[in-house]
């Protein structure tokens, strides 16, 4: 970088709001630098500053008296020389790489930051510290719309609200919850960039609730850390943010398949009841969710046997083994929480280490809900050695996915000691995270060809490298309740949490309501997971309900088995790049600040849930000034860049494609175990102000941990192009190292052909083909082969 650029980028940042004093008692004493790391001398500490990319900046600051921690809990990425420069302007140090810039002034001292040019964001007073708390305050731009601290209903754009980071359930919520189960230190802003703070202790992340322009981050102690991430793009804070903190891996196949859940099934009996049903309604079913009753017959004082309660589950082996011929995994929930009452008391409080203490080093008890309990200690190796014990023997018999519930943990006094010198507040908020990764590793060294499936409620940053699915928690049965779900999963997805769901058609009260049950099943096919989940006062599974009712529920579950093909190719891209599932309209639309009632499904859905009763209308954004979406169901063109006000109907809640997109979908199957990519049905929306486009089919087996990175799947890959009324569809494949080419067959289907083509031909080869005059369908079938590469030529 040129002398010149440097004094540039100097006087774009003073010209800009972020720049003003920092803490005026703070000088600047000297500089070094030690190979990739920028320390800087204070009058009060220290500051280490080091670039993990071009695009991630990390800075600590290590006060006067106080060591340096260098351990994290979220940051997996290891830093590599990029090149950085520094230069010394005089009055400033200019520490920079290719994309983020550390511009530090001496007198007053001040740190900001640049991206490629533009101020990004600095430090307003920096450190500080109060009698109770340690802060780092930075200063944000007139307009500046803020996101992150995990999960919270409190509206999109989080700016002017005071957030706890304290994870703790809140019981039967509705439209709005500003403390849910999973806090993240992590503030996003409109401008592209995040900050990261880089410590899991209990405090509060404050989006400017004073209206001074601050963000402030508030912690009760520990590491002084935080990471800037920035990228020209959405896509590229994605994708810088989760190599900072880790990329969720590809869940089993089946974890995009419907499950069959509720609070919860007492008996084997029942359990085969309900999974027969199923089969017999013809509604697809992939997994049976077993809530707390599998270890004993009451709600109290058996939490912790994590054994199966033989009268009731006789012979849980050979029902999970039969359910499994059915194509039906079993799931069952664990806790960390033992108590005093259940059969593994005696056994977990006479080993030393595996439960958590008091201060005299004895087991910590204490009461809650369930009754008087001890806590599992993850943080000593007796502690973690036993509770895999457990995960491994109940996966020997024949468990298929793990639930872990009251992992934030739901009641942890302040008083609990871990590993034997760490405070419950130090760990409380990583505690579901590293619970998670206990599972995860132990799947590695034991399992290594396995994905694991872990439903958790409660975790921390980066705890998506885990394969951790989480869910909203106890959301109400209630509109309240749906209405606030498309932000939770949207502002999670942004942190890197591309999986977080709710408890299809709500959890907490006796609420019979088919249309509000309908609604949120419609809604749950384009959000992660279709896991329909509720207390038995009224049954959530849609073989229980009024005929009508069943019958669109039907249709829900049918569509989201006919999507397969192109979620599971969604769940592929977030494992390589980070991009969530579910996407908000921010990332087309630099206005959309606050949008969260219509979003995106991958780059080619527009999706606008029906959160009222009796809605007669819905007003839904189409993006992309000069683009087209089609509906869904009518093919009906709508133009990007405006606000329509749609009819909503009962069979489905408005859907629409991007012009240009492929949509892959599959033959409706009763379990992913029967799924194939055999024959194909292509989607393509053709629009003649498209000239060109590009898409894709992931596939592999389904369930061999790191399929890609072993060359064990294929990508077939789609691309169009239109010009002088002529369409052009190719087909190539790309073939895995490991894995032999398949026969496979595609059904085109053309959308938007306004009239018959005059010649439809397939690699040169002219082909019958099917024209709807109605929906302006063109259908073409491309015969089953390994190929490696096709075209179809459509002469319009």
């Amino acid at each position: 970088m040129t002398h010149t650029t440097i004094a540039r980028l100097v006087l774009c940042l003073l010209a800009s709001p972020l720049a003003f004093a920092q803490n005026a008692d703070r000088q600047l004493q000297g500089a070094t630098r030690n190979q990739n790391t920028l320390e800087l001398a204070t009058s009060d500490g220290r500051y280490l500053i080091k670039p993990y990319s071009a695009d991630v900046v990390e800075t600590t600051f290590i006060p006067k008296g106080e060591s340096h921690d260098e351990a994290s809990h979220a940051v997996v990425l290891a830093p590599v020389s990029v090149g950085a420069t520094l230069k010394d302007e005089g009055a400033r140090l200019v520490y920079a790489t290719s994309g983020i810039s550390v511009v530090v002034e001496k007198q007053p001292f001040r740190i900001s930051y640049l991206y490629k040019g533009k101020p990004l964001v600095a430090e307003k007073r920096g450190y500080g510290r109060s009698a109770d708390l340690e802060t780092i305050e930075f200063a944000l731009e007139n307009g500046e719309a803020l996101y992150g601290a995990g999960a919270r209903a409190a509206g999109m754009n989080r700016r002017g609200k005071r957030f706890q980071l304290y994870n703790k359930a809140d019981y039967g919520y509705g439209a709005t919850s500003t403390l849910l189960n999973y806090t993240m230190p992590l503030a996003l802003s409109s401008k592209k960039y995040a900050i990261h703070f880089d410590n899991p202790q209990t405090g509060w992340l404050d989006f400017d609730s004073r209206g001074d322009g601050t963000l402030r981050y508030e912690v009760i102690g520990g590491r002084k850390t935080y990471q800037v991430v920035a990228g020209d793009s959405w896509d590229g804070v994605m994708a810088n943010y989760t190599a900072l903190t880790g990329r969720q891996p590809l869940p089993p196949r089946w974890a995009f398949g419907n499950f069959a859940s509720r609070f919860g099934y007492k008996s084997a009996a029942q359990t085969r009841e309900v999974v027969d049903r199923f089969i017999a309604e013809k509604i697809p079913l992939d997994a049976v969710v077993l809530d707390l009753y599998w270890f004993g017959k009451t709600v109290k004082d058996t939490m912790g046997n994590l054994a199966w309660d033989r009268d009731t589950f006789p012979n849980a082996e050979k029902m999970m083994a039969d359910l499994k011929a059915k194509g039906v995994k079993t799931i069952v929930i664990t806790e960390p929480f033992v108590l005093t009452t259940s059969g593994r008391w005696q056994e977990a409080s006479q080993q030393p280490g595996v439960l958590a203490t008091d201060k005299d080093g004895k087991p910590a008890t204490y009461d809650f809900y369930f009754g008087n309990t001890g806590l599992v200690d993850l943080y000593t190796q007796q502690g973690r050695d036993w509770f895999w014990n457990i995960y491994k023997g109940l996966k020997q018999g024949g468990v298929s996915g793990w639930w872990g519930d009251l992992g934030e943990p739901e009641v942890h006094p302040f008083w609990v000691r871990h590993g034997g010198n760490k405070s419950a507040d130090q760990v409380h908020n990583v505690y579901g995270h590293d619970w998670a990764r206990l599972i995860a590793e132990g799947y590695r060294k034991d399992y290594p060809n396995e994905r694991p499936f872990i439903l958790m409620r409660a975790g921390y940053s980066g705890s998506q490298r885990f394969g951790m699915i989480p869910w909203s928690g106890d959301v109400s049965r209630g509109w309240g309740g749906l209405q606030s779900q498309m932000e939770i999963s949207l502002q999670m997805g942004m942190q890197g949490l591309a999986y977080m769901h709710s408890d299809l058609g709500g959890f907490a009260g006796a609420v019979l309501d088919d249309e509000l049950y309908v609604r949120w099943l419609q809604y749950g096919v384009f959000q992660p997971v279709f896991r329909p989940h509720a207390q038995d006062d009224v049954a959530p599974e849609p073989v229980f309900r009024a005929e009508r009712t069943k019958v669109l529920a039907r249709e829900a579950v049918w569509l989201r088995y006919a999507m397969l093909p192109y979620n599971y190719t969604l769940a592929f891209d977030n494992s390589t790049t980070g991009m969530p599932l579910m996407r908000p309209v921010l990332f087309e639309e630099e206005e959309a600040t606050a949008m969260s009632s219509t979003y995106l499904w991958g780059r080619d859905f527009l999706v606008a849930p029906i959160v009222e009763p009796g809605a007669t209308r819905k007003e839904v954004h189409f993006p992309g000034k000069g683009s087209s979406w089609f509906d869904f169901h009518t093919g009906e063109k709508h133009l990007g860049g405006i606000t329509e006000i749609v009819k909503p109907e009962e069979a489905n809640i408005p859907v629409y494609v991007r012009a240009g997109a492929f949509v892959p979908m599959a033959k409706v199957v009763q379990s992913t175990r029967d799924y194939s990519t055999r024959h194909i049905d292509l989607h393509y929306y053709h629009d003649a102000g498209v000239a060109s486009s590009e898409g894709k089919m992931y596939d592999d087996d389904g369930e061999t941990a790191d399929a890609y990175g072993k060359g064990k799947y294929e990508i077939v890959r789609f691309a169009s192009r239109h010009a002088d009324g002529r369409l052009e569809i190719r087909f190539s494949t790309e073939t895995g190292k490991a894995q032999a080419p398949q026969e496979r067959g595609f059904g085109l289907k053309v959308h938007n052909v306004g009239a018959r083509p005059r010649a439809v031909t397939v690699d040169g080869k002219a082909v019958r083909f099917v024209w709807n005059d109605k929906h302006k369908l063109l259908e073409v079938p491309v015969a089953a082969r390994k190929q490696p590469s096709s075209s179809v030529v459509v002469t319009l």
